[in-house]
């Protein structure tokens, strides 16, 4: 404790680290999962309400997409304070999920799944965005038929 020298090598060897518990790592999982899905809802309704008013939305939308891929603060914040790194994939097959949810089913039914986050897509739906609208058909309702 006398040495400052000592103490700070020893707090960058690790040895002071707690180990993370499988809880954590799925408490992690979960959190970068549904920060995927904010963004590709965001991306999703952005994509909707420029497509037809902005000429250059497809170049705007790859500039964005390639400023997401090189990190940013956010990016770097998570990853200093809880050691998560985000990962662009996750928000390109977020926004593809809720673009087939939309097109399949509706605007009101992409931002139903918003409701209750037993509706909201996990991780392995992602990457699978039709198995998804099968294996959750009928939750996909969201008895929007009824009156």
């Amino acid at each position: 404790m006398q040495d400052p020298e000592a103490l700070q090598q020893l707090m960058g060897s690790g040895l002071l680290q707690p180990e993370d518990t499988p809880e954590q790592a799925a408490a992690l999982a979960r959190l970068e999962t549904l920060l995927a899905l904010v963004e590709g809802w965001v991306d999703d309704v952005v994509d909707t309400a420029i497509a037809e008013r902005l000429p250059s939305a497809v170049q705007l939308r790859e500039t964005i997409r390639r400023r997401r891929a090189a990190g940013g603060p956010a990016e770097k914040t998570f990853s200093t304070l809880i050691g998560m790194d985000l990962r662009p994939r996750l928000a390109r097959e977020a926004a593809t999920l809720f673009a087939v949810v939309r097109a399949g089913r509706g605007v009101e039914a992409r931002d139903a799944l918003w409701a209750h986050p037993d509706l909201l897509p996990g991780p392995d739906d992602l990457g699978d965005p039709l198995g998804f609208i099968e294996t959750s058909a009928t939750d996909l309702d969201f008895g929007l038929d009824q009156e």
